[in-house]
C-alpha cells in the first residue's frame, strides 16, 4: 500500500516574509478598533435612536461585525 504525504507552507510567516507578517498585524489590529469604535458609537444611542436606524441592541454586535470585516 502507498502511503503520500502533502507539506505545505504558509505564505507570509514571519520567517520568510516580515514585512507581510507585519502588514496582517497592522490590518487586523485596524478591523478590530473599527469594530470597537462603531460598538461604542452604537452603544452610547438611546433605545429610540436605535429604533429610529430600525435597530435593536441585540444587532449592534452584528452590525459591527459587518461594518469592519465585511465591507472592505
Amino acid at each position: 500500500m502507498a502511503m503520500t504525504s502533502e507539506i505545505s507552507t504558509r505564505r507570509g510567516t514571519l520567517t520568510s516574509n516580515p514585512l507581510a507578517f507585519v502588514d496582517t498585524l497592522v490590518a487586523r489590529f485596524s478591523r478590530y478598533a473599527m469594530f470597537r469604535r462603531t460598538m461604542n458609537e452604537l452603544s452610547a444611542l438611546s433605545d429610540r435612536e436605535l429604533s429610529d436606524l430600525g435597530l435593536s441592541r441585540s444587532q449592534l454586535r452584528r452590525v459591527a461585525h459587518q461594518a469592519a470585516y465585511e465591507n472592505n
